[in-house]
């Protein structure tokens, strides 16, 4: 690709301490014999961190055409430097208030934030290296020529400013590295009244010549930073405290080294941010710190090595991998310290992190964070029992309830380093008691389903209860909870939560086949179109063709619902052939194959669904398609067909590439697909390896072994990724 040759040649001129490792590796596979497949020993080479931030432009892979100046939610991810689940993530904002502050078609760079996740949030403390004539609000002009990103590294060139920017990142702390040209004007923006969230208040100190700390305040989160920098700071100019304002730091003239910036960052006080700073960066250079950071990443992203498949899959592949592990955030200082959820400052045990994006990520990545790093699970979901401790409920994200799934399948992996009989009381309570994570919780229960208003002519914003969508997820959450009340002797709650989790048959209409929203009174809504999408009404940013395959707990009995596997083959061929109409247009919708929609996450199981009509080559041809031409695209080659969601769209291809994908997460088995690779190599937790093999040459399914022996059934256990072993998937030979 043009900008992998860029990134190779830009560090030539630049200089990297990975440089000669990565190009003896590279030399070491361009002497092998191309016709033969080796595994990928480096992959950090193939991690591309601008994937997903170009725009999607294709109306045919949208769907419609987009209103003017609209751009559709695609991939809203960040290029710059993080590690896994880190505190930090260090990257280039060119517009405020968008999903992650960078948008690949902009041409000027507004600072250099320190946070970052790409839900339209975060972004604190936005630092600028600024010289010449430029007035604010200061800005410059980049060209992606002179732009590189690889893991844990960012660089760029501000043409307006003429300074050479690295950025590198530790799991609290950014450093900066700026080369100006102009080394008798040396200035840094402290841009502090910024961020993607509304800023309250904001503070910054000078302290000695080569130091500064501050605050910003976002109301409920203040960020609090500290500053070391190795050239002396001779003023300290701050300008309009409330909106608009800033801070900006005068380095003293004449020195013709590199600035050198380090900031530590913190969620409890300046105090933690400079202990952060003193213990992960210290006296550290620029180079050792991202030496050190892609180390880390080559650890992670080891764990999977590959083997055949083409070089753009290998690209797809790690930088989904890389993607799929920069969120939950960490949240508590070196100390052990961390700001809770009613703002009391406290010391645990455990590591605190952020709330993962469970109405998303539950389905596949948070499964893929337990798989390769259980430890941390584990702190993720006791930092959930903290919260739900303080607010009587376990906390969900923004919709359904799927910390159930997520905690039960954890902890049938074996990850037991969190409450779980505390875990339990608090899934029980949402699932029985108004007022918490569970709305309508009472009518769900007393009727089998949650009700929408009856309103005249609904369109895409209308606002009631999105009933059916509340309806499918409990259930689904219902199912995954009965199993853990099963598994910790609970049978009274295992029975009741069982039986709630055949409620998706309350909101299948036997006449339609579709899963239809109902009034209060039982009343099917009418009128009723299938294909327009909603929002909040009916269903959740979805239309009835998305919704209508989503039970993965039970497809065996959804199956049945239809009227038999002839009737569900049918109608899951229509799912995946009825054109999109152009007319139905909703932002966050998108990337579409028939009414199938790969851009949004409520129907992300339903390319699986046809194995359980026996037609697995069906669902093959339907995931092969979606990993080849919805990954990757536009004028850019960097696009994806709709948003990453902390990682959800990027750890759906992992699974499918790898031939696995945890349909049912409680359950703890994966339905078997066809791996893209020739042969894969899994180090396991324990030491262990599973090697999935991958022989015939076609795509279509004819057996499935596990050390040897034959499965009878498409699904493989998760004890497989303890034991290790072998995975052997054979396809028909033509």
């Amino acid at each position: 690709m043009k900008h992998s040759l860029n990134r190779v040649i830009f560090f030539l001129l630049i200089g990297s301490p990975i440089l000669s490792c990565q190009q003896k590796n590279e030399d070491k596979e361009k002497k092998q014999d191309k016709n033969v497949a080796y595994f990928v020993e480096n992959p950090t080479k193939y991690v591309d961190p601008f994937l997903g931030t170009a725009p999607l432009t294709d109306t045919k892979l949208i769907g419609y055409s987009p209103p003017k100046d609209w751009r559709v939610w695609a991939g809203l991810v960040f290029p710059g430097s993080s590690l896994p689940n880190a505190m930090v993530q260090l990257s280039p904002i060119t517009e405020y208030h968008t999903g992650a502050g960078y948008q690949y078609e902009d041409t000027e760079i507004l600072g250099f934030t320190h946070t970052n996740k790409g839900h339209w949030n975060l972004c604190n403390i936005p630092v600028l290296p600024v010289s010449g004539s430029k007035t604010y609000p200061y800005k410059s002009k980049f060209s992606h020529e002179r732009e590189v990103a690889s893991p844990a590294y960012y660089q760029v060139y501000l043409e307006n400013f003429k300074v050479n920017v690295r950025l590198s990142s530790t799991l609290r702390c950014g450093i900066h590295e700026y080369t100006f040209e102009n080394n008798d004007d040396k200035r840094i923006l402290f841009d502090l009244s910024k961020a993607n969230n509304h800023v309250v208040d904001w503070k910054i100190n000078k302290i000695g010549n080569h130091e500064l700390e501050g605050v910003q305040n976002m109301g409920r989160d203040k960020v609090y930073f500290y500053v070391v920098t190795n050239q002396e700071i001779t003023t300290l100019d701050i300008k309009n405290i409330n909106e608009n304002g800033y801070a900006m730091v005068h380095l003293k003239n004449g020195d013709y080294g590199a600035v050198t910036l380090k900031i530590g960052l913190s969620f409890v006080s300046t105090k933690n941010a400079k202990e952060n700073l003193n213990d992960e960066i210290g006296n550290k250079s620029f180079d050792e710190i991202h030496s050190e950071g892609n180390q880390e990443w080559h650890r992670l992203l080891s764990r999977i090595k590959i083997k055949g498949g083409s070089e753009r899959e290998k690209e797809l592949f790690y930088s989904s991998l890389y993607r799929s592990f920069l969120w939950p955030a960490l949240r508590s200082d070196i100390n052990g310290e961390f700001s809770d959820e009613a703002g009391m400052i406290r010391k645990e045990n455990f590591k605190y992190y952020t709330l993962p994006s469970l109405w998303d990520t539950y389905r596949n990545k948070l499964v893929l964070l337990g798989m390769l790093r259980p430890e941390l699970a584990g702190n993720v979901i006791q930092s959930m029992v903290d919260r739900g401790t303080i607010m009587g409920f376990m906390p969900t994200f923004f919709h359904g309830d799927h910390a159930a799934p997520f905690i039960a399948g954890s902890y049938f992996k074996g990850i037991t380093n969190f409450d779980i009989q505390k875990a339990y009381e608090l899934l029980l309570n949402n699932a029985y008691k108004e007022g918490g994570t569970r709305p309508h919780i009472a009518e769900y229960i007393a009727k089998g389903y949650i009700s929408d208003l009856d309103i005249k002519n609904p369109h895409v914003e209308t606002v009631s209860s999105a009933g059916v969508s509340k309806t499918l997820e409990f259930a689904h959450d219902d199912y995954a909870l009965s199993l853990l009340a099963n598994k910790l002797g609970d049978s009274e709650h295992a029975k009741d939560l069982m039986k709630r989790s055949e409620n998706y048959k309350n909101v299948f209409d036997h006449k339609t086949h579709f899963m239809r929203g109902r009034l209060e009174n039982g009343d099917w809504i009418t009128p009723f179109n299938p294909q327009y999408p909603y929002y909040e009404y009916m269903y959740r940013e979805a239309n009835a063709w998305q919704l209508s395959f989503y039970v993965p707990h039970n497809m065996s009995g959804l199956v049945d619902l239809y009227g038999g596997k002839d009737q569900f083959e049918r109608k899951l061929d229509s799912l995946f052939t009825v054109p999109w109409n152009p007319n139905h247009i909703a932002r966050n919708v998108c990337g579409f194959m028939g009414q199938y929609c790969h851009g949004n996450q409520p129907d992300h199981e339903a390319p699986f669904s046809y194995y359980f009509v026996d037609k697995p080559e069906k669902s093959q041809e339907v995931i092969d398609k979606l990993l080849k031409d919805y990954y990757g695209v536009g004028a850019y080659g960097r696009a994806l067909p709709g948003m990453d969601d902390a990682g959800e769209m990027s750890s759906w291809y992992v699974f499918s590439a790898l031939g696995l994908y945890p349909l049912s997460t409680a359950d703890n088995e994966f339905l078997t697909t066809i791996p893209i690779f020739d042969e894969i190599k899994w180090q396991l937790n324990n030491g262990n390896e599973l090697t999935i093999s991958r022989t015939g040459n076609t795509r279509k399914l004819k057996t499935i072994e596990t050390n040897g022996e034959k499965l009878e059934s498409y699904f493989v256990p998760y004890s497989l990724f303890k034991k290790g072993g072998t995975l052997n998937i054979e396809t028909e030979i033509e």
